[in-house]
């Protein structure tokens, strides 16, 4: 297959190595050009240091160049640039063109996932048979980029093309189930990035592995009452797109979403701890949306409140740590 990749990040390039690996025609093109010039010539990525960037992979500058005449179109940019990346690739996606989306996070203004963002923005009259495909998972780009075993779900509507990305992304390293609930599997990617830091936060706090086990179990929760109330299908969550990533983000030093949270928890500014992060911290991107959907279907989401809260700064980790265990009693079922 041809498969074009748009976003040269860890997970991006992860992917369009395995892909290569396995016998695919592979181009990957960035938006920032200095990439293209340092990986087209090192073939290594700084922040995957054990990888080797596959001769047959072509680099381009060229967002029309990465589009034309692909099988795949992958794209594997941050959440908040999905809009952007779609406009500026529009006039050179046919009609037609399956696009897997890898980004997780929700749009703040519309509260779309990155798939509905990807075909509001191909919402012109010419891209009404493009299909999107959500590819998500349990999947560190660290890991994959080193063929250790990873289980992932392609999550589309439409069962043929969910089969064809099965088929072009399972190897013996990687194994990909499909799923129909695109809505839950996205839900999922975003949410749980949010209850991984407040799993970092409690980390960070010098808290344990009993802390570390309630924020998981009491964080599916809220992705759980949240995605019924949207419409999700209940299965989804006890999977790999749910429970199963938000495990490998709440525990994983490779999260990002979690070394953000032990950053804040020891007393380190928010912002500050996002730029000792040095990546993209989906969970805070992912933030103003879930607190949107919170007040529109009425959910109860005490945690992601919190983290909320001490992301901007208007509680202290301690003292949200406080007001969660104070709340008043509960039955667990409820």
């Amino acid at each position: 297959m041809k498969i074009g990749v748009l976003g040269a990040g860890t997970w991006g390039m992860a992917l369009a190595r395995m892909l290569s690996k396995t016998g695919h025609d592979v181009m990957v093109w960035s938006a920032i050009e200095a990439e293209i010039d340092e990986y087209s010539t090192t073939r290594r990525h700084k922040n995957l240091p054990g990888m080797v960037i596959p001769d047959e992979i072509v680099f381009t500058k060229d967002i029309a160049e990465v589009c034309r005449d692909k099988d795949i179109l992958l794209f594997a940019v941050p959440s908040i640039f999905v809009r952007g990346t779609t406009e500026k690739a529009r006039d050179y996606i046919p009609d037609g063109q399956i696009i897997v989306d890898v980004a997780k996070g929700i749009e703040a203004d519309t509260l779309y996932t990155m798939s509905q963002v990807i075909k509001d923005a191909l919402n012109d009259g010419k891209h009404s048979h493009v299909k999107v495909v959500a590819l998500s998972g349990p999947t560190h780009a660290e890991e994959v980029a080193l063929d250790l075993p990873t289980t992932i779900v392609s999550a589309c509507e439409d069962e043929t093309s969910a089969k064809l990305v099965q088929d072009i992304f399972m190897n013996t390293c990687m194994r990909v189930y499909t799923n129909d609930d695109v809505l839950g599997v996205e839900l999922c990617g975003a949410l749980k990035n949010i209850i991984a830091l407040a799993a970092g936060i409690s980390a960070g706090l010098g808290f344990g592995d009993n802390a570390k086990a309630a924020i998981i179990t009491r964080g599916m929760v809220e992705m759980t009452r949240l995605g019924l109330k949207m419409g999700a299908n209940k299965d989804t969550f006890p999977g790999l797109a749910g429970i199963g990533d938000l495990i490998v983000t709440a525990t994983s030093m490779h999260s990002r979403n979690n070394k953000c949270g032990i950053l804040i928890g020891q007393g380190v500014k928010p912002q500050e701890a996002i730029k000792q992060v040095g990546m993209v911290v989906e969970g805070v991107n992912a933030l103003p949306a879930a607190m949107k959907l919170k007040d529109k279907y009425d959910v109860e989401m005490p945690i992601s409140e919190m983290v909320n809260e001490i992301v901007n700064e208007k509680i202290a980790p301690h003292d949200a740590l406080v007001a969660l265990m104070t709340r008043d009693k509960k039955n667990e079922a409820i």
